[in-house]
């Protein structure tokens, strides 16, 4: 029986087993303050995303990480209820965010609601309106649902989440008083100005969640073969993709997505080592590897498709199948798409009118997504 299998076997009797050995202490977690909050969150929390396991999110808890992070749509809403359900004895000494897509004040409240009863608890620590990407998109409606919520005892800070790094949504949130976090992607592929924009971000006394640390995760990638195995040289890419995010000090936490034990102990580790010239030199390669595939959602797509198709989003969705390994909810996410997306094929097209700065295949990547998810 191999070592994942060994355990698996140890979870399902009570975590018998130590995630670090026997004869190894797990690392100790380290905490910042949350913003203007004032909460101490672990510099690492945990990206429920993916997980269906319920005894790593315990043993996560156990080893002092406090901040878990879920959404009304993940897995079809069976998240939040898992979510709940593992931290539940817990939950006076851990912080809990989750999410709603809805667009209107009615239809998320509504989801709050939803939310609360799924996870089993009066009140979410954080309540995000999900993935906007532009700041029309946060309306007075939207706003009202927020402080509806915090009047109601339901909700204690209000955030936006984001997968775009257009910089003008960010300060736009900086600004607003009535938002208290933000949750963004940032990972080793972005340059400076991304960086920036969350130092001045915090400054204004905002929370920074950062998400997406992984740079999707494409190390397990090669165009036109099955997703290899996690092996030890990509254990150490992970390592230092988390410790690059950690050496930010304008970051409260970030939220990598934890499948197993194995990957809480690799995370676990980010937040004792130092970020070193290996890592850099890691990284930088690792980077230039992926750029055909990954999209850095920057908003700096040179041209626009004259059918529509919104790239960022359609290339998140791809993120999801070759980087995380996960079809369903790369299907799910392309499905969220308006049905007139959903049909447009771009083999039809003689040429591809958007080009990407960074080197995204941008039509080869398209027509992947659209030929497996559609």
């Amino acid at each position: 029986m191999g070592p994942r299998a060994s355990r698996r076997s140890f979870l399902g009797a009570g975590l018998a087993l130590p995630v670090f050995g026997a004869a190894t202490a797990p690392p100790p977690v380290r905490y910042r303050v949350l913003g203007s909050a004032g909460l101490k969150v672990s510099e690492v929390g945990f990206g429920c995303l993916i997980s269906s396991d319920p005894a790593v999110l315990e043993k996560a808890a156990e080893l002092g990480i406090n901040y878990f992070d879920t959404a009304r749509s993940y897995q079809g809403g069976n998240n939040e209820r898992m979510v709940g359900a593992a931290l539940k004895a817990r939950r006076k000494s851990v912080l809990i965010g989750t999410k709603t897509h809805a667009g209107t004040r009615a239809a998320a409240l509504e989801d709050l609601e939803t939310s609360l009863r799924e996870l089993g608890t009066d009140y979410v620590d954080i309540w995000y309106l999900h993935a906007k990407s532009r700041p029309s998109q946060i309306t007075d409606e939207l706003l009202e649902s927020l402080a509806a919520a915090k009047k109601q005892g339901k909700v204690r800070f209000a955030g936006v989440s984001t997968h775009s790094n257009q910089t003008g949504l960010i300060p736009a949130l900086a600004a607003n008083p009535q938002i208290d976090v933000i949750l963004a992607s940032y990972n080793y592929t972005m340059g400076e100005e991304m960086s920036r924009v969350i130092r001045q971000a915090r400054r204004a006394g905002k929370a920074i969640v950062a998400m997406k640390v992984m740079g999707g995760g494409l190390w397990r990638y090669l165009p036109g073969r099955p997703l290899r195995e996690k092996f030890q040289p990509e254990s150490r890419k992970m390592l230092a993709a988390l410790k690059w995010v950690l050496r930010n000090p304008e970051v409260d936490t970030a939220i990598p997505s934890m499948a197993d034990l194995d990957q809480l102990e690799e995370n676990m580790r980010a937040m004792s080592e130092p970020f070193t010239e290996q890592d850099r030199r890691l990284l930088a390669a690792e980077s230039e590897r992926i750029r055909p595939y990954y999209c850095r959602t920057c908003g700096a797509c040179e041209g626009h498709c004259p059918k529509g198709l919104p790239v960022p989003d359609l290339l998140r969705a791809l993120t999801y199948l070759d980087g995380y390994g996960q079809f369903q909810l790369a299907r799910e996410s392309f499905l969220s798409l308006p049905e007139p997306v959903r049909a447009v094929r771009c083999r039809d097209c003689a040429a591809c009118a958007v080009r990407c700065p960074n080197g995204v295949l941008v039509a080869e990547r398209l027509r992947r997504a659209q030929e497996v998810l559609a």
